[in-house]
């Protein structure tokens, strides 16, 4: 029986509360940690306005790839572990303040729909605080399935209120 081979996949990063920089340098230490990867590599750290609400902090983002063996919904089990240790609770508030959140944004090539898990995120073409960092860690004629190549995502999105983040960093708004 031969090894399964490895797939590259990336994930988004993002945090609110208790130390964002902190929070995404906690996960990025765990996601190096997780059985079945390797090859990390992390993007420049975001911030970025809050989706939802916008009577909370600013978020920091960032993006991470990583080669697994892992099947998706285990990677998803592993991400979702490390979230909950580090203090992320779900209410089911959208778009909420929140300490962790790591979203598998593409799994290979795959386009998977199931209910616990939608690859690549529906959203991400929309997202600079995903497109920004993701270029920095991808080649810019990625094609993200279904939605585009990123070099185009990349200049149809909107980053005026996204701004490169580094050890100084405090949220302007809170």
């Amino acid at each position: 029986m031969s090894e399964p081979e490895a797939v590259q996949v990336f994930i988004g990063l993002g945090s609110n509360l208790n130390d964002p920089l902190q929070q995404l340098k906690n996960a990025i230490r765990r996601l190096a940690d997780i059985p079945n990867c390797s090859g990390l590599k992390v993007s420049r750290f975001y911030c970025s306005r809050p989706l939802g609400p916008q009577n909370q902090p600013d978020y920091i983002n960032a993006v991470a790839r990583l080669k697994t063996t892992l099947e998706a919904e285990a990677l998803l089990d592993q991400l979702q572990a490390i979230e909950q240790a580090q203090g992320r609770r779900r209410d089911g508030e959208r778009w909420g303040a929140r300490t962790l959140d790591l979203d598998l944004l593409l799994y290979g090539e795959q386009q998977i729909a199931i209910e616990r898990l939608m690859v690549p995120h529906p959203r991400l073409a929309e997202r600079a605080f995903v497109l920004y960092p993701l270029a920095d860690i991808a080649e810019l004629d990625l094609v993200i399935p279904s939605q585009g190549v990123l070099q185009q995502l990349l200049g149809a999105v909107d980053d005026k209120y996204l701004e490169l983040v580094d050890e100084t960093w405090q949220s302007p708004r809170i």
